[in-house]
């Protein structure tokens, strides 16, 4: 089966001021359009590999390329009340204070990486996490995920970081999250 870039669910300029168009642009139509492109590439070979050693050569390419073409994105900004805000105050105290652990951590990735809010089916809580490059959160239920290689922000931000995470925030989408927490929330049950 063949993936597919899916469109996204709204304009390229939907997300200014705080992603601006030309990045959405370049990300979405070279970035993402590379991931599902190697993807089933790399696909295409572990079916047609023949023996142990050429799949376990092709789980690099299916690691770092499934980790960029699965989709993570949304428009928001605005945290209602429900399920999702009462997890974060729960886990956090505050929106506030989720925002500034998530942007210290999120900081601290050497290179490419990403930053994550996600939910440990084993306790029933929120915790925040970072993948390298474009490697999938598999420990945690992804609830939100902020792409931090530099093609995500520096044409807008240049170097910082900081700025971006912060104006980041704005454009999170909350009702996406609330339904992914729901989802990790109800699977964990069975």
């Amino acid at each position: 089966m063949a993936h597919t870039l899916p469109d996204l669910p709204y304009p390229y300029n939907a997300l200014e001021p705080s992603i601006n168009e030309q990045i959405m642009t370049l990300h979405h139509k070279k970035h993402h359009q590379t991931y599902v492109t190697s993807l089933n590439a790399a696909e295409a070979a572990y079916a047609k590999a023949t023996t142990p050693k050429e799949r376990i050569a092709l789980q690099a390419a299916l690691k770092f390329n499934g980790g960029g073409a699965l989709p993570r994105g949304g428009q928001g900004g605005v945290l209602k009340p429900g399920p999702l805000k009462d997890a974060i105050e729960q886990a956090f105290g505050s929106l506030e204070v989720l925002q500034k652990e998530f942007n210290a951590v999120t900081l601290g990735i050497q290179g490419s990486g990403w930053g994550w809010l996600g939910y440990n089916t084993a306790s029933k809580r929120l915790e925040l996490a970072t993948t390298p490059n474009q490697d999938p959160l598999l420990h945690l239920v992804p609830i939100i995920g902020v792409d931090i290689w530099e093609h995500a922000f520096y044409l807008q931000y240049l170097n910082v970081k900081a700025d971006y995470l912060t104006a980041i925030w704005n454009v999170i989408n909350y009702e996406e999250a609330e339904r992914r927490l729901a989802e990790a929330v109800s699977s964990s049950k069975l």
